[in-house]
């Protein structure tokens, strides 16, 4: 055979090996998606909290992260859903979100190969503000700090900003939500709500932990009586006025003779009872509800 001929089959056998091309596997099964997702309101954003079973597969890449808006009313979620972005982690943080104005949330998780599952249960959760420590002083020893105001919306843009709440004003006006008083017999004080719209009740017949431990505000039972303050005891306030009924949770967290420390959060969407948030290094609970809708 000549060299032409022997360098003519040499090159051909390798244009066949250099052809040859075996189709790797792909594996397009979607990953199970995130058996649960629960929440933490915050003020200006939503703590989101799911099962992590998706993770324990070895082709688990990260999770997605999606929101859309809540209507309250019906108790479904809308149809504009956003993506808010990707982890690997089993928690995300919304944040930078109005206060007062629900939304719904949903998590998927994505393979190495870009497959996305089925997406998690859906979850609504509102983000509301809050206040931690607040000193109010009895009526009889400062009156110009004596009155708790606890949502005043001076621009009407139903938004609660921060110089809009949690005000500490004079106890003799008729505006603020309560005033705290002091027992000329024993040196006990009192929560006297003032404004005529304004309600209030014990949470529980027992101290609660923290501010979170008050999640829902009870649908009855509130009245215009004067209650103990407690150190420790949760209350809730009821509250109706030109813009609607709003619901506030206060826990004293110190009663002296002279005044009243206490951690208080404010619902500043209209008729929602939802009240927990969490700040100051208090103890985190779950709030939200699980719901319906089309993604």
């Amino acid at each position: 055979m000549s060299f032409p001929s022997r360098y003519a089959l040499m090159m051909a056998g390798l244009l066949v090996v250099g052809c040859r091309s075996d189709p790797i596997a792909i594996d397009a099964t979607p990953l199970p998606a995130p058996a649960s997702l629960s929440s933490i309101s915050l003020n200006r954003a939503i703590h989101l909290q799911w099962a992590d079973n998706a993770a324990q597969s070895d082709r688990f890449e990260r999770y997605q992260v999606y929101s859309a808006g809540y209507n309250l009313n019906v108790g479904e979620c809308r149809s504009d859903w956003v993506i808010e972005g990707t982890t690997v982690s089993d928690e995300f943080l919304v944040a930078v979100i109005p206060n007062g104005v629900p939304r719904c949330f949903g998590v998927s998780a994505i393979s190495v190969e870009g497959v996305e599952s089925a997406w998690s249960p859906l979850w609504q959760d509102t983000p509301r503000p809050d206040a931690r420590n607040v000193l109010v002083y009895a009526l009889q020893t400062d009156a110009a700090a004596s009155g708790v105001r606890f949502w005043d919306d001076v621009n009407g843009d139903g938004i609660g900003q921060a110089s809009e709440l949690g005000l500490i004003q004079n106890g003799t006006g008729s505006d603020i939500d309560f005033a705290v008083h002091r027992n000329a017999a024993d040196s006990t004080l009192w929560v006297v709500p003032v404004f005529a719209g304004t309600s209030v009740r014990f949470y529980d017949a027992a101290p609660v932990a923290d501010l979170t431990s008050i999640d829902f505000a009870p649908a009855s039972g509130y009245g215009r009586d004067s209650l103990l303050a407690r150190p420790g005891y949760g209350y809730v306030f009821e509250i109706v006025d030109g813009s609607g009924l709003h619901y506030a949770g206060l826990r004293a967290t110190h009663v002296g003779r002279q005044y009243l420390i206490f951690d208080f959060s404010v619902q500043t969407d209209p008729g929602n009872p939802e009240l927990v948030v969490i700040g100051g290094g208090g103890i985190a609970g779950v709030t939200g509800a699980q719901v319906t809708g089309a993604k």
